[in-house]
This record gives C-alpha cells, sequence and structure tokens, in this order.
C-alpha cells in the first residue's frame, strides 16, 4: 500500500534464477535516494518499487539492475490500480543458449576445449597461458557483476566468491582447474536458469487457459473481438468444444462445462440458465449465450494467477530464517576460508599453496545458494500445483500453519452443505393465508444473498406470489433479517428469537421442534406482536462431507460444526456426516470457540459467509469455499475453488508434503555442504568438486522440489 506521496513502480526483470538474485536486487534498490520499498517476485519475474517523487528516477533504478547482470523492462505505473488487476505477462523463456548466461556456457566451453587442445599440441607453457586465457576471459562477465554489487554495498555474493577463487586459483599456478571452475560456474547458473524457468511455466500455463478472442453479440448478430475487451453486462455465444472468455453468467442453453483446467474437476458439470461459469472452462455439448459479470482483469484465473504471484510476499517462517541465517553464514565462510588460508602455514610451517587452494575451494562451498533456494522452490512449486487442482493458499506462512493443523472447524450452510435449502413446509398461523406467509416472508428477504433467504424468495416466485416491497431491509446477524413491508415492519427470525419477541404462536413450538429433528431449519415470521407463521426449509450434505471428515479423522485431525442453526437441526445434519457440532452459535460465539481451540493447536477454519469472516481471520488458516461471498473469500488465507468438502484435507495434505520437501532440501544443502566442507579441508577434493558440490547442490533442491508440480493431494494417500 503506497500512501499519497508515495508512486509505486513495477519492472518485469529477466535472469534471476534463485532467491540470491532477488536479494541482490531488493537491497541493491533500497539503497537509492527516495525509496520506501523494493519488493520482488522471483516466479513472476516482478520489480515493485515504492518511491517517492523527484528523487530517484526509473532509468536511474534500471541502470542499477541491468549493472548485476539482470534484465528489465518496464511495465506500467500501477498507482490506483485496483487490487485484482492483471500483470502483464512476461512471456516464455528463451532458449538456454539465446541467454547471456547461455552465451557463457559456450564461450567458456569453446575456451576450455581449446586450451586443452593448446596443452596437448604445444609445450607445456603453452598450454598454462591457454588455460589462464580461458579462465580470465570466462570470468570477466562474472567479476563485472561481482564489482556492481560491490559497489552497491554487497560483498558478499557468488560472484565475488567465485571471482576470488578463480583469480586465487590463477596466483597459485592452477590454471586448468580455475578455467575448469568458471565453464562449471556457468553450467551452473543455466541450469538453476531452466529450473527456474520450469517451475514457471505453472502460472504461464494458467494465463494461456483464457482464450485470446470471443464471439460477441452485437445488433442481432455476433462478431469476434478480443477477450479482454469484453465488459460487464455484454453476451457472448460460445459454441461447443469453446474455451469460456470471461467470468461470467448463463443467460440461454444449457450444456455441459468441463472445468478442469481452472478447479481440476475432472468431471464436465451441467451448467444452466443462471449458473455462474469461469474463464477458461471449456463448453462440452451445447451453444450457450452468456452475461459477462466480471471484467477479463478481474476474472477467476487472473485472480488465480495474481494470488499466486503475490503469495511470495507472505513467505514462511522457515524462509525468513534460512534468509537471516544466510547472511551470517556466507561472511561465517569467508572468515573460516581465511582461517584455513592462514593458521596452518602460519601456525605450523605448512605449505602456503596447498592451503590457499583448500581455502579457495572453501570459498565456493561456501555459497549459500542450494540453502536459500531450497524454501522458495518448494512453496512456488506447491502454490502452483493446488492453484491447477481448485486449491488456493495466499503463499508459504499459510502452507506452513496449514502443515500444523491439528483441528478443522467447518460452518454448515454453504459449506458442509449444498447451501442451496429448498422450502419444505409452509405453516401459517391461524387466520393468515399461506399466499400472505410467503409474499411477506419473500418481501424481507428480498435483498437478501443468504441461501435461506434465497430459498424463501424462491419458492415465492415459483408459486407465483407477489414479493411484496420492502424498505429499511437490514440482518440481525445470527438471529434472521428485519424490514419494512407493507407499511409495517416484518421479521424473519429463528424461533427461538420469535418466541422471545412474542412472534410465534407456543402451541407452534411443538410443530418446531418435529421439524428440526428431522434436520430441518424452521424460520418464524411475524409482525409486532403478530405471529404470521413457520417456514421450515432442508439443505442435504454434501456428497463428499462424510468422506472429507473420515479423511481428517485418517489423518490424525479433529473436526467440528460450528452453525448458527438450532441444536436438532445441527444434531441431524452433523449425524449423517459423523463429527462433533456446535449449534445456536452467533458470528462472535464462534470467534470465541475458535480462540479457545487456537489455544488447544493450530485450528483450520473452512465456512463461506460473510457472518464467518471474523472467524476465518481469527483461525491459524482460513479457507473459503469457492461459491462463498467475496468477503469470506477476501478474508481468508486460501480457497476451495471446486467447493468439494474433501479439499479441505487435500489442503492439508498439500501443506505437509511441501513442508516435508522444504525438509529434504534443507537437509539435502547442509549435507553436501558438511560433507565437502570436511573433504576440501582434509584435501581429498578440490575446486572443481566444489563448485561442482555447490551447482550440483542448487539443481538437486530445485529438481526436487519440482517434484511438488506433479503431486495429487486430492489423493488418498
Amino acid at each position: 500500500m503506497t500512501d499519497d506521496t508515495t508512486h509505486r513502480r513495477e519492472w518485469t526483470v529477466t535472469g534471476m534464477d534463485c532467491a540470491g538474485c532477488t536479494a541482490k536486487v531488493v537491497r541493491a534498490v533500497e539503497r537509492m535516494p527516495g525509496v520506501r520499498a523494493a519488493r520482488v517476485a522471483l516466479m513472476a519475474e516482478r520489480l515493485s518499487v515504492d518511491l517517492d517523487p523527484g528523487t530517484t528516477r526509473s532509468d536511474q533504478i534500471e541502470a542499477v539492475v541491468r549493472a548485476l547482470g539482470y534484465g528489465i523492462a518496464p511495465t506500467v505505473a500501477v498507482d490506483d490500480v485496483p487490487e485484482q488487476a492483471v500483470r502483464p505477462a512476461t512471456g516464455a523463456d528463451p532458449s538456454w543458449y539465446r541467454t547471456a548466461k547461455g552465451r557463457l556456457v559456450v564461450l567458456t566451453g569453446l575456451l576450455l576445449a581449446l586450451a586443452w587442445v593448446v596443452a596437448l599440441l604445444t609445450p607445456a607453457g603453452g598450454g598454462y597461458a591457454a588455460f589462464v586465457a580461458a579462465c580470465l576471459i570466462g570470468v570477466a562477465p562474472v567479476a563485472w557483476r561481482a564489482v556492481a554489487a560491490l559497489r552497491m554495498g554487497q560483498p558478499f555474493t557468488i560472484e565475488s566468491l567465485m571471482t576470488i577463487a578463480a583469480g586465487g586459483a590463477l596466483l597459485i599456478g592452477a590454471a586448468e582447474e580455475a578455467a575448469l571452475v568458471v565453464f562449471l560456474f556457468a553450467v551452473g547458473e543455466v541450469l538453476e536458469g531452466v529450473a527456474a524457468g520450469r517451475a514457471r511455466q505453472g502460472i504461464r500455463a494458467l494465463a494461456d487457459l483464457v482464450p485470446k478472442t470471443a464471439m460477441l453479440e452485437q445488433s442481432g448478430g455476433t462478431r469476434t473481438v478480443p477477450a479482454d475487451s469484453l465488459t460487464i453486462g455484454q453476451v457472448v455465444l460460445i459454441r461447443p468444444g469453446d474455451r469460456i472468455p470471461a467470468d461470467g453468467d448463463i443467460v440461454e442453453g444449457t450444456s455441459g462445462i468441463d472445468e478442469s483446467p481452472v478447479t481440476g474437476e475432472s468431471v464436465p458439470q451441467t451448467r444452466s440458465v443462471g449458473d455462474a461459469v469461469f474463464a477458461g472452462a471449456i463448453n462440452t455439448q451445447a451453444a450457450l449465450r452468456m452475461r459477462v459479470t466480471r471484467e477479463p482483469r478481474d476474472n477467476t484465473i487472473a485472480r488465480i494467477i495474481l494470488l499466486v504471484e503475490d503469495a511470495e510476499d507472505a513467505r514462511a517462517p522457515t524462509e525468513r530464517f534460512i534468509d537471516r541465517f544466510s547472511r551470517i553464514y556466507m561472511p561465517a565462510i569467508i572468515a573460516l576460508s581465511a582461517l584455513v588460508i592462514l593458521v596452518p602455514p602460519l601456525a605450523f610451517g605448512q605449505d602456503w599453496t596447498t592451503w590457499v587452494y583448500r581455502g579457495l575451494a572453501l570459498l565456493l562451498i561456501g555459497c549459500p545458494c542450494a540453502l536459500v533456494i531450497s524454501v522458495p522452490a518448494s512453496i512456488a512449486s506447491a502454490l502452483s500445483a493446488g492453484a491447477r487442482r481448485g486449491l488456493l493458499m495466499k503463499g508459504g506462512a499459510v502452507i506452513e500453519a496449514a502443515a500444523r493443523v491439528t483441528h478443522v472447524v467447518f460452518d454448515k450452510t454453504g459449506t458442509l452443505t449444498r447451501g442451496r435449502p429448498v422450502v419444505t413446509d409452509l405453516i401459517p398461523a391461524p387466520g393468515v393465508a399461506e399466499i400472505d406467509l410467503l409474499s411477506i416472508a419473500a418481501g424481507v428477504e428480498a435483498g437478501s444473498g443468504h441461501p435461506l433467504a434465497q430459498a424463501i424468495v424462491a419458492r415465492a416466485q415459483a408459486a407465483g406470489v407477489l414479493v411484496l416491497a420492502s424498505r429499511d431491509a437490514r440482518a440481525l446477524p445470527g438471529r434472521g433479517a428485519v424490514a419494512t413491508v407493507g407499511g409495517a415492519p416484518a421479521w424473519v427470525t429463528s424461533p427461538s428469537h420469535a418466541a422471545e419477541a412474542g412472534g410465534v404462536d407456543p402451541a407452534a413450538l411443538s410443530r418446531v421442534t418435529a421439524l428440526e429433528e428431522q434436520g430441518r431449519t424452521v424460520v418464524a415470521v411475524f409482525r409486532t406482536g403478530q405471529p404470521l407463521g413457520l417456514i421450515a426449509m432442508r439443505d442435504e450434505p454434501r456428497p463428499d462431507a462424510a468422506a472429507a471428515i473420515r479423511q481428517l479423522s485418517a489423518m490424525g485431525l479433529g473436526a467440528t460444526m460450528l452453525t448458527g442453526d438450532n441444536a436438532r437441526t445441527a444434531a441431524a445434519i452433523a449425524g449423517e456426516i459423523r463429527l462433533d457440532h456446535r449449534a445456536g452459535m452467533l458470528p462472535e460465539d464462534k470467534l470465541t470457540a475458535i480462540r479457545a481451540m487456537n489455544r488447544q493447536g493450530g485450528v483450520m477454519m473452512v465456512g463461506d459467509g460473510i457472518n464467518d469472516a471474523p472467524a476465518l481471520k481469527e483461525a491459524r488458516v482460513g479457507i473459503a469455499m469457492g461459491s462463498g461471498s467475496d468477503v469470506a473469500l477476501e478474508t481468508a488465507d486460501g480457497a476451495l475453488l471446486r467447493d468439494h468438502v474433501t479439499d479441505a484435507p487435500a489442503i492439508i495434505r498439500l501443506a505437509r508434503a511441501t513442508m516435508g520437501n522444504i525438509r529434504q532440501n534443507v537437509a539435502l544443502a547442509l549435507g553436501l555442504k558438511a560433507v565437502f566442507l570436511v573433504t576440501t579441508v582434509m584435501g581429498v577434493t578440490g575446486l572443481w568438486i566444489a563448485i561442482l558440490a555447490d551447482t550440483g547442490a542448487t539443481v538437486l533442491v530445485t529438481l526436487n522440489a519440482l517434484r511438488l508440480l506433479a503431486f495429487d493431494p486430492t489423493r488418498e494417500a
């Protein structure tokens, strides 16, 4: 967020392959005058800078980034741009041999090969000179980047270590190894770039799901227009086999919609008039007419991409710890290297050349690249894998918290149940006509988005009942709603609240009990001192609700349903899907319950409504159902786009797999460092093995993280 005097600028930065690259860019830019904050998203290749007006110019920032060896191009100024704005796509990564680092590999490889040829065909002196030339030419661009970083207050970079190691090797006469180390370093940087490019492909594949064109209806016909030019309210034609060009509602036709590209749902879903559909989904059967409901920059896929990209800012605690550790680790390794070089010759009369060589090798082993990339590579892969299956999480901190969850709390209506209740019983009070009961109730609920309210309105419309006009409508959280209907106040509330207000006939309370024991939700309709009757509704549990509770139990997790519904209805629903429950809860009661559960262990809350927002925020991890309110989606730490209850255990499964992958990566990075540190000091391994170990560790860690892209958390272990 920027204040009134700060401008935000964004650039696309290419050539960043690991978290070390992003740290160099951030530290260099933050040192510039007027820069309030600088953030780099590695997977999105995006640099965002909050800048005071009249200080550092954009071209000065670009010059600094280029000096560090990265490509940079401005995107757009983003002051006052809506939060969901789509950012420009960065395009596909070029082939490795077309990049600057790829060309360096080719150059150093040719120079090394040429030096070996010269060494074979000429006396020893000629071969040595050839290796010196190969090393100097190959290390020159690396040294240039090291000097640029040094000028920006960053002495401890991999480029500086590489330059010192190569220069030191030349001074002690190890020219052949120095040239080989430069070549292996260049190869390692290219491999890191290739691995990072693969990780970015998941995000780009999402953007490619939205078709480039749409068939817009105009003046009785259709014409092809760019999909990103569509506006809310326009109607488009979607033919069988076409991808849907925008989020919208069907206004004509019935067809099967394949939502697997967006949500991971493998079975096409039948959608008809009034149903919402996602951009990127595929129309499989019949022609549809759809009215656009979201701007292209705000469609479901755009929001997923934005969430995945911005999730890099919400770093996991483990990642923040490793970042702090790496800042101490590299200077410590340099100090250790200096001790290895100085102590044996000075204190014990050992050979200088031998210990300088070992100290230089130790420098290369000390590079923390593999350790620094170990967490963000896993997080990025997990976010992409989850997004492809409709599981959205807002960053590494959420993943780490989800992996530690011990209890899952569910809302009832719209979460464990379908959220589409239907009216089953109309019970007017004596002297009240059924049509009047329904007309007044529908008038009170006409503007509400609550599932129970929509069920009452739908019943009135289906019966052809005139819905009375209302005004001053307002919700009574946890109780119902009130509005002025027909010139007088009218209420639709829970029977208990109505009884307190004299709005329900005492003789009708036994009927309420009987209906609630059948799993139905009952509301009372009344005016001041005048009961009008009861309306009973039934909302069926989602088909996979029981399976979700079973999966959570198998994973060693507890589950509880918190609902504002009455105890008997709650017991009937909870009994069907076999989980604990608490009923009659107001929003503040849910908040208090979540707070108490948090003290006993991490709690995940899954909900969908506006009244769930406080509880979602209070929980260690708040997850919103994809069909829920925008407030719930914005408040939550993640979302289940498919509206499957079984996706709740799936998101925990993914989080646990990710943390396991991170532990493997950290162990791999530190383990290899420890082994080669010892073998280097003992003289078993040398310079080229050291750089191979460093590069190899980085590549292995990245490849291990990429395994998460193929992990399917929706499949039970």
